[in-house]
Order: C-alpha cells, then structure tokens, then sequence
C-alpha cells in the first residue's frame, strides 16, 4: 500500500500542476465545475456586502438624500460606507479561489462510485503479471468510460441559511421600485456630501418631468423626457410635476397652462408640480431645456336625457328609461320627483294644501360593469302606497362626473304612476287613504265618507269580515280626530286602510267562484277606467286562472257528489268545455288589443251571463255523475265514434270496387250488399252522433274535419288513453277486466290505424270491429263493477232496478232495439243531447240576445 500510495502522488495532476492526459477529455466539464464553485464561494462571502450596496442605490435613486439635511445624509453615508466596509472585508477573510483538485474533487463527487479518483490510480502490486495487467487495464477501460459520462454539477446559490431575515430580497424590491418610480439622475446630488465637489462631479444641469393624468381617465403617466413632439394635448386637472438637477438657476420653468397668479413659487426651485387648466405654452429654459405647446383637453359636462315614457310595469312598478353620456364616464346619478301643484285638480281631499311636500329622491342605476361613457338604463319603483300615487309630478334626473361636474335635466312632467284599484270599493278607500295623507285636516271628511261607504254593508261589502275591519278602523279614527290626529295616528290609520282596500280588492282567493267574478269585475273597471296594456295582460291572465280554478273546483265538486243527474239539470242549463271558453277570453283579449274596448267589454259581459247561466264541463262528456258514470258515458262516445269510422272506411271501400257510384252510396242491390249502420243519416253517424260530433270538436286530440282516417283513428286512440288512465275500480276484479278489454280495444286500433295508411280497408274494417267488441266487453265489465260498487249485482235488487238493468245497455239503449238491430238514441244521455241542441237552437233564434251571444250560438250550432 505504501508503495502505490508512493506512485500514485507522485502522478495526481491536482498536485503536479498540470491536467493528466486522461482528464482531457473532461476539461470543459472541470472548467465549468470550477466555475460554478467560484460562485458560490462568491455568492456566500459578498451577499452581505451586495444587499448593502443595493439598498444604498435603490433608497438614492428614490431621492432619499433630498429628504434629509446635509447632518443627516452624511451620517446615513457613513453608515452605509463602514456596513460595506466591514462586510467586504469578512467577505475577503472566507472566499477562497477554487483549484483545479477542489474541481476535480467535486465533479468526482457527482458521480457514482467516483470513478475520476479510480481513474487516476496507478496499479501498486501484480503490474509484471501479465494477467493482472490485463485485469488493471480492463479496470481503467471501465473507470474511464463513467468519467466521460460526468456532467459539471450545478452550483449551490442557496443562501437562505445565511439570511434567515431574507434581507437580500428586500433590498433587490427597494431597488426594482426606485427603477419603476425613481431617476438614476437623482443619484447625481449625492455629490453635496463632499464639500465643493457637487457642481464638479456633475455633468451639467438637468431635469425630469411626469405627466400624471386624473385617474378618472384611464389614460397612463406620461415621462416628460420621452415626449419628442412639440405639442402635447393634455386631459383637464393633469398634473405635472418637474425636478430640477445642478446648480440651483441654472434651469427655469416658464408655463402658461396652470393660470397660477398668486403664491408663485420661485421658477428655479428644484420642484415643481402644477396642474393643467388652460392651453398654453411650457418651456423648461436652460442648458438641455425643451418647450411644449399644451392643448387642453376639457373635461366636459356629463348628460343625462329621458328615453321614454314613464310606464307602470305588471307587477307595480313605475318604470323610467333614461339615457346618460359623458366623456369619462358617469360616477352618480339621482332623480328628484316632485309634486306638480299646477297641474293637480285641486278638489274634493286634494283642495287642502298638502302637509308633506318633500321630493322624492332616488338614486339613478348605473351598470354594474362595462363601460359607463353612454348607456340606458331604467329607473324602477314602487310607488303604490305613496300619497303621491298616480297624480301629477316633475321629474328631474341629475348626472355627476368623476370630476364633480353635475348636470341635470329639465323636468319632465308625468304622472307617479302605481297601482290601481278597479274594485270601486277598494278604489275608494284607497282614494280616502290618500286625502288623509295629503293634510290631516281631511280626517273628519274622511270619516264622514266612510261612513257613507259602509252604510249598507250588504250591498257594499261581499265579505262581513272587510265590513267590520271598516267599522274598526272608522271607530278610530273618529276618536283620534276628535282627539286631535297626530302625524303617527296617521300613518297607523293609514297603513289600516291599505290593507283594507288589498283585501276588497283581490278578496277571498280561496274561493274559486268569488276569485272568478272579481277577475272578472276588475277586469271591466280597467277597460272602462283606460288601463294600461301592462295592467289589462296582467287582470286577463287573472281572470284565465280563475276561470280554470273555477273549472276545476267544478269538476271535483261533481265527482264528489251523488246528486241525481237530473236534479243536477236545469232549463237554462248549457255545457261549455274548456276550449270554449278560452277561445272567448282570446277573443276578449283580441279585441283589447286592437283597442275595440266597447266590444271587448260587451264580449266580456256575455262571458259573464254564460258563466252564470251555463255549467262548465271540462272533459268532453258530462262532469255531473259519478266517476263510474262518466266513464261509461265516454266510453259509450269512444264507441260510437268508433263506429262512425267503421262505416266511412266501408264506403270508401265501396268506392274502390264501384268509383262511379256516388259519395255515401249504400251499396250495389246487384251485388247483394246491404246497407251498413251509419251509412244513412239514421243510423250510426246520424242524429244520434251529434254528441259524439260535439265531443270531436272540444278535444283538441279527437277526430275533426280536414283529418284522414287514420289521423281520426290515431286521434280516437289517444282518447280512449286518456279515458283508460282515469278509469274507476281499479282494485276490483271487473274493473281490471274492463282494463284488459280496453287494452285490446287499444290494440286492435292501432292495427286498424296501420291498414288504413298502408289503403287496406278491409283489414282495418276487421280491426275496428275487433275494437268495437273489446269496448262492448269494457263496458260490460264497467257496468258490473258499477253494480257491486253500488251493493247489487247484475240481474238483482230492487224491482226498478232490474227493470233498468233488463231494459237498457250500458249505453242507454233499451235491450230490445239492441237484440232487433233497432235504432240507437233511447238513452238519457242522448235526450239530454237533444235537449240542449234545442236549447241553443231556441236562445240562436231569440231576437232580444246581442248580436255577438247570437253568433257564438250559432257557431256552436255549425260546430255540433
């Protein structure tokens, strides 16, 4: 070991001074590890140093020697100097020149198993041994392969462990801010700390200069020193600040754009900061002095103008659209509404002079984001409870500027538009809130006046709880007036009758018949009283949800009830479905719009009569029985439609084998074809299919006129859906039974619906047949669980109701006609058909009824 230690000094390059020959190939990735080991010995023995002279530099370029007296700059310099000063030297004391071994020791030290050092060794025993040498050479072989994969680390700048307070950084943020913000020119009067030596050590005089905009603008700082025109358009209120370098006089400001007169500075002081309010002329006179010519830029007025008509919104609101511009943009924005004296009908409540005439103030919306240089926006409030509420006044907009510049309009006269009360009653108490608002004075009047109103309650007030809240409220305001009425026994009385007039007004919602004719009644006041478009949509959709209400509550009502139908069934008594009547309140609605308020207020009056003489039936058959009842009543419809569509599709077959015989011919006595039921207007589609007909026509998915037959088929489909899903006994035995027919009638439909598109009539005259029979057995089953339901059963029970069971079918035909083919049309629900057919015919033919009742009958007629 001693003998290869011997001969492995005596070769190491590190220590001979020069690079071993094996080591040339990595010379680069040695120079660059020195390097990197320079810096960081550099780095930790100078950062002290370096964070001193960067703060020193930062906090001169900011001007902080201008801030302090010449005792303090000079003890702030020595301080910084002895700082550096010392760091310096500790520095010079630890940093130590890196050695071409220390590099070569550390890029060994990157590599695994460090194969520069095995790289470098000399083999010490077995060298005559040819094997052993040829073992040593493979192993340098191996060694200097690795070496020549060695990479020069990267150095180790991580001083955090030596600066834990991060001061460094700090100083690095003070100079980048003094770069951003301060001058390197400012670094030149540092030279006043050496007595003697300032206007030596300067070049010569200079200046700097800033440009700073009003912020409102937008616009960037300007550095006067950049600007190489001549001519510069400044924005009103810019302000410019400049800062004089050298000997005090040698530079002199001359401007004529800050319009100063009094308490001038001196034009050579170092600083100078004015602001721009007049176009004019700047010059900076002296060694390296410019002129400039300003153009100001005036800053004006924002504007502010009303867009429209002040409107009153469906849910209450005045609305008031507006338009605002002005060059920056607008910062604020307020109206002033105020009561218009001269144009107010100075009668009745109003003759006092009012108590309160303070002006409304609101503050105008402005966008909450984008640009605000021009924009419309709309004024909205509530005004309903306001004792200014629908009479005149003048509204003034008033529009503010970043600047302060306020500009506003000239007034605008309109009315504060509210809410208004159609009821009369609820109009009136509404009226009398107001004259007591208006001057307290007006409290014995009012008094009076309500007692006028609630003289005869049963003719006033539909609801005895509104009348007794009157006499409460009447009770006490006629002890607070004889009291004496203060300004809170005012607003207590008056915030009384609100409420009082919101009850009159829309009422009981609760009940369905009284929300109807209250709809309807607020309604007709507003036509007559010139509503608004936006009040009339609002009372008509009103009324179209109290009218659906109504239906419904009908509806349940007649399910619910086990009255007789024909103790149900009056003389003046007429059906109306639902489509009807919403084709009235489109008409009604119509006329509105196209401002024919008469008609459309006669139009409303016979929808009133209607609704009061008619019974509103929502399906297409009768509401008025039992659940069962109706059921089988629309399956009967079901059924006789049916029918109607087999008898069509059998003589459009005839049609195919006979194109020359004439439409609804009964068939050809040569061929020996007989007469199908409902070919003639006997049978089938004939008077007794007028109901059926009715029935088409109300539901918007039954057959109509224009359709093709598999559209009616289709159509009658979806009924019997409809009728199948609101089917009773649905736990029962029959009642399922009659489900599995009904789904079988379905079936067969849809069959009969495919042969009539694909043209094949015999087919789908089967397929109806097979529908027609599942409904008959449907119907069947309906009847059996309606007899259980009512505790008998089919055949049994009383004498009469036997008799009944014996004498009609489930669809009122009697059992004879049935079983002799004879005509159908027996039943009471088809005399009931008949009976109202009539009845329109008698009320169309009644000469004292308006023109418009007499055309609605008749277009029935047409329909039915």
């Amino acid at each position: 070991m001693a003998q290869h230690q011997t001969r492995n000094d005596t070769a190491h390059p590190a220590r001979q001074g020069g690079l071993d020959p094996r080591l040339k190939p990595l010379r680069w990735q040695l120079r660059l590890t020195q390097m990197g080991l320079l810096s960081e010995r550099l780095l930790r023995a100078y950062w002290p140093a370096g964070t001193i002279a960067t703060l020193a530099a930062g906090l001169a370029m900011m001007g902080l020697q201008d801030m302090l007296s010449l005792t303090g700059l000079w003890a702030i310099s020595v301080l910084f100097v002895l700082c550096f000063s010392m760091a310096t030297l500790s520095g010079s004391r630890r940093m130590r020149w890196p050695s071409l071994a220390d590099a070569i020791s550390h890029l060994d030290q990157a590599l695994i198993g460090r194969p520069i050092s095995g790289l470098l060794d000399e083999q010490a025993l077995g060298a005559d041994d040819p094997a052993s040498h040829q073992l040593w050479q493979a192993h340098q072989a191996r060694l200097q392969q690795k070496a020549l994969q060695a990479t020069a680390p990267k150095p180790d700048l991580n001083i955090a462990p030596a600066d834990p307070f991060a001061l460094r950084y700090v100083a690095l943020m003070i100079l980048a801010i003094a770069l951003l913000f301060g001058s390197v020119w400012q670094v030149q009067t540092l030279a006043r700390v050496v007595p003697g030596q300032g206007a030596s050590a300067a070049i010569g005089p200079s200046w700097e200069g800033w440009i700073e905009p009003p912020r409102y603008t937008g616009l960037p700082v300007l550095y006067l020193n950049d600007q190489t025109v001549n001519a510069l358009t400044l924005p009103q209120g810019s302000q410019i600040t400049l800062r004089f370098y050298g000997e005090v006089g040698a530079l002199i400001l001359s401007e004529t754009v800050s319009a100063r007169t009094e308490n001038l500075p001196s034009a050579a002081d170092p600083e100078q900061s004015f602001s721009v309010t007049q176009s004019g002329a700047l010059a900076i006179e002296g060694a390296g002095g410019r002129q400039w010519q300003v153009t100001l830029l005036p800053d004006t007025a924002p504007r502010v103008s009303v867009a429209g008509a002040a409107d009153l919104s469906s849910e209450g609101y005045m609305t008031l659209p507006f338009t605002a511009v002005d060059d920056y943009g607008v910062e604020a924005g307020r109206a002033v509404i105020a009561l218009d004296l001269l144009a107010l009908d100075r009668r009745h409540g109003l003759a006092l002079d009012p108590e309160d005439t303070t002006a409304i103030e609101l503050d105008l919306p402005l966008p909450l984001t984008g640009d605000r240089r021009d924009f419309t926006e709309t004024l909205m409030e509530d005004f309903s409870d306001h004792v200014w509420a629908n009479l005149p006044v003048v509204v003034t907009l008033y529009a503010q500027d970043a600047a302060g510049q306020v500009t506003e309009t000239a007034g605008f006269g309109t009315s504060l538009k509210a809410r208004r009360f159609f009821d009369p009653l609820a109009a009136a108490v509404v009226e009398q809130r107001r004259d007591l608002l208006w001057n307290r004075d007006n409290g014995r009047r009012v008094t009076q006046i309500l007692q006028t109103l609630s003289h005869r309650p049963d003719e006033m007030f539909r609801d005895s709880g509104d009348y007794l809240q009157m006499r409460v409220i009447l009770r006490r305001l006629d002890h607070y007036v004889q009291a004496g009425l203060t300004s809170s026994q005012q607003d207590e009385i008056a915030a009384a009758l609100w409420e009082l007039a919101l009850k009159l007004e829309h009422g009981d919602l609760n009940d369905a018949l009284e929300r109807m004719r209250r709809a309807q009644e607020r309604l007709t006041q507003a036509m007559r009283d010139g509503a608004s478009d936006s009040e009339i949509a609002e009372l008509m959709q009103e009324l179209r949800d109290a009218t659906q209400e109504y239906m419904q509550r009908l509806q349940q009502q007649a399910q619910n009830s086990d009255t007789d139908e024909n103790e149900r069934s009056s003389e003046n008594a007429l059906e109306l479905t639902q489509d009807d009547l919403q084709a009235m309140m489109d008409r009604i609605q119509e006329l509105m719009e196209q401002g024919r308020m008469a008609e459309a207020e006669q139009a409303l009056r016979e929808f009133q009569q209607l609704m009061e003489n008619m019974q509103v039936a929502e399906g297409q058959q009768g509401q008025n029985g039992s659940p069962g009842e109706n059921a089988m009543e629309g399956l009967a419809e079901t059924l006789r439609e049916q029918q109607g569509l087999s008898d069509q599709a059998f003589r459009d077959l005839q049609q195919q084998f006979n194109p020359n015989a004439p439409s609804g011919e009964q068939g050809n006595p040569e061929s020996g074809q007989q007469p199908q039921p409902g070919q003639n207007g006997e049978q089938g589609q004939g008077d007794q299919g007028q109901e059926g007909q009715s029935r088409q026509s109300d539901q918007g998915n039954a057959p109509g006129q224009g359709q093709s037959l598999a559209d009616q088929q289709r159509s009658l489909r979806q009924e019997l859906d409809r009728q199948q899903g609101a089917l009773p006994f649905g736990s029962e035995p029959d009642g399922q039974a009659a489900r599995d027919a009904l789904d079988r009638a379905g079936r067969a439909m849809d069959q009969a619906e495919d042969a009539l598109r694909d043209g094949d009539m015999a087919g789908a005259i089967d397929n109806q047949s097979e529908a027609m029979e599942a409904l008959r057995e449907g119907m069947r089953a309906l009847g059996e669980a309606m007899a259980q339901d009512n505790g008998t059963q089919p055949g049994q029970g009383e004498s009469g109701q036997a008799n009944s069971q014996q004498s009609t079918d489930p669809l009122g035909r009697s059992g004879q006609g049935i079983s002799e083919g004879g005509p159908i049309g027996d039943g009471e629900a088809y005399r009931r058909a008949w009976e109202l057919l009539d009845e329109i015919r008698r009320r169309s033919g009644d000469g004292d009824r308006s023109p418009t009742e007499r055309n609605y009958l008749e277009r029935l007629l047409d329909r039915f």
